[in-house]
């Protein structure tokens, strides 16, 4: 899909933060928020079928939509609604008086918990993000990064990444998260923002996300017509060549389990994004937006890439809290995605950083470095971790996004004779 160009001018960007905030104020009202949010969360994230399980993963301080979501789901005819709390204040106690041996100890009967998910094919709505972006930022890094209950997220990360279950991420405004963006606890702004960056503000939200589906899809669909054998970002402090796997493809939006039940990973995306040969990225990249990366914020952060492997990280804050992840196994240093995300994305639109990877890499062009996606390739579904790892597929207990995109930033296809093909210029999707 071809977009006419938008000028790079101080205008123009003034107009898309002028546009931002009428779409803030054209917002839905708050009185059937939840109700509406819980319905495309249940509805067009998980796609929850009558008779399934729902499991969810909250924080304390977003319970009412936890609650709404639950509602919404017996609603649809859910089996059994589990909601779990996760504190992050008692995760501070123990990363700064617990034992050490128990940083990465997982609760068993919370591994249990996900395997029977797994077996009786269940859905799952996961909250992303901190409830207090910054709460760890003064604890020991390598203890934090430590502190993230390894055989839990390896259980978590593999149902999403193997397609075992139909899931989705969403965020629910705290006056913590608010304060964070917004320097005063306006958790009325936020919720606004939020409403229209995952199309609250629609008449029909559900119809908008069809729709909306079916333009990333079909974007994914040019791309993987071109066979690209690498893509390459240049801009200010960043040229990164990430290579591509033979049978590297494109996908967008919208996922598919592997019994056949389709659901929307991400609420919300803009992103096309594509499972990157782990042994080719070559170059440097400079972060374009702060990363939330457990309860530190690292800024102005830039990777050095050589033989696929990140060999130098420099930040002005947070550097620490991003070697201490790199190290946690030997491939967490290499990239397991790249993703392309144009100016035509609602959240890059409210001109906001959220301090929420969810919604900070629908805003901007991002990589990940950890863990790749087997789906990303033929067949990749049926092939066990080490046959990945020797087609190229990364595996890691990791997958970060670090965003890298943005209006100074272009972004070519390289075919395989070394041709560079623009793909976004100006921030603005011109490949058709």
């Amino acid at each position: 899909m071809w977009c006419p160009p938008l000028r790079s001018t101080a205008r123009s960007a003034h107009r898309r933060r002028s546009d931002s905030r009428r779409y803030i104020v054209a917002a839905v009202s708050s009185a059937d928020r939840l109700e509406r949010y819980a319905q495309l969360a249940v509805e067009v994230g998980a796609n929850l079928q009558p008779g399934q399980f729902l499991l969810v993963q909250a924080y304390p301080e977003q319970a009412d939509l936890a609650r709404a979501i639950a509602a919404h789901a017996y609603k649809l005819g859910a089996r059994f609604v589990d909601v779990n709390y996760g504190d992050q204040r008692v995760r501070r106690s123990l990363i700064e008086s617990g034992p050490k041996e128990m940083l990465p100890w997982s609760p068993p009967w919370l591994v249990d918990r996900l395997d029977y998910a797994t077996t009786e094919k269940a859905a799952k709505i996961n909250f992303s993000g901190d409830p207090e972006p910054g709460l760890l930022a003064d604890l020991d890094p390598a203890r934090v990064a430590e502190s993230r209950q390894s055989e839990l997220a390896e259980a978590s990360l593999r149902q999403h990444v193997e397609e075992r279950v139909a899931w989705s991420l969403i965020g629910a405004p705290t006056e913590a998260w608010a304060r964070a963006v917004f320097g005063e606890p306006d958790i009325e702004r936020l919720w606004q923002a939020i409403e229209h960056a995952v199309r609250l503000d629609e008449p029909d939200p559900v119809a908008a996300w069809r729709e909306h589906i079916d333009r990333l899809s079909k974007r994914a669909l040019i791309l993987n017509e071109r066979h690209f054998d690498s893509v390459r970002f240049r801009g200010p402090g960043t040229d990164l060549v990430v290579g591509l796997l033979s049978d590297s493809y494109w996908h967008a939006a919208e996922g598919e389990t592997i019994y056949g039940q389709k659901y929307v990973p991400n609420l919300p995306t803009e992103e096309v994004f594509a499972t990157p040969d782990r042994m080719r990225a070559e170059g440097v990249v400079r972060s374009t937006r702060p990363l939330s990366l457990d309860g530190t914020i690292a800024r102005d952060l830039e990777l050095r890439f050589e033989a696929g492997r990140i060999v130098d990280i420099a930040a002005s804050t947070g550097a620490e809290a991003v070697k201490a992840q790199t190290r946690l196994d030997e491939n967490a240093c290499r990239l397991g995605e790249v993703s392309i995300v144009d100016s035509s994305s609602r959240v890059g639109d409210l001109d906001i950083t959220f301090l929420n990877t969810l919604f900070d890499e629908n805003a901007a062009c991002h990589i990940a470095y950890g863990r790749g996606y087997p789906g990303g390739i033929e067949g990749g579904l049926g092939l066990s971790p080490e046959e990945l790892e020797r087609h190229g597929v990364n595996s890691s207990v990791v997958h970060t996004d670090l965003m890298i995109g943005g209006p100074e930033v272009d972004v070519d296809g390289i075919t395989k004779d070394g041709e560079a093909v623009p793909i976004l210029r100006d921030n603005t999707w011109v490949l058709d």
